[in-house]
């Protein structure tokens, strides 16, 4: 399928499981420490589930909680974005229209210092339009769901 095969050759070297297993010192004790990233392909997630698609793509780099404090946050050179601030940072309301042209377009003035977060739209887009939709609402959702008040 031309999205798998897209997607392998796009994301494969900007997702990462989230797993603490993914920053690797070299060894206790190691003067100059240097932490590598493990990269993983893309897999498929369930597009009903913004929870999971969050889990998949996200919280890698932005944390479980969407707080920017994922395993491979320390290695990108501009933080992620506390995802669990942006309603507070926009007078309390969820900016869902900027949400959703982050995810179809990348976040402007590359913020990431280069394109370090995955621009998803070519995820989403290279699925029928009702699933695409699915997709961002989900995630939507589910991110407004994690807000702090």
């Amino acid at each position: 399928m031309l999205i798998d095969k897209y997607l392998r050759f796009v994301l494969a070297g900007v997702l990462f499981a989230a797993s603490g297993t993914l920053l690797r010192g070299q060894g206790a004790g190691a003067t100059n420490q240097q932490k590598t990233l493990e990269k993983a392909p893309i897999t498929p997630s369930n597009p009903a589930s913004g929870q999971q698609m969050f889990k998949d793509y996200c919280a890698a780099c932005h944390g479980a909680n969407g707080k920017g404090d994922g395993p491979a946050a320390e290695l990108l050179k501009t933080p992620p974005a506390d995802l669990s601030m942006m309603a507070k940072n926009n007078n309390g309301k969820f900016p869902a229209e900027r949400f959703e042209a982050v995810l179809r377009f990348g976040a402007g003035g590359h913020a990431h210092g280069t394109s370090d977060m995955p621009v998803w739209g070519p995820v989403f887009s290279a699925q029928n339009k009702n699933l695409v939709q699915m997709r961002i609402s989900n995630l939507e959702s589910y991110v407004a769901s994690i807000q702090q008040k």
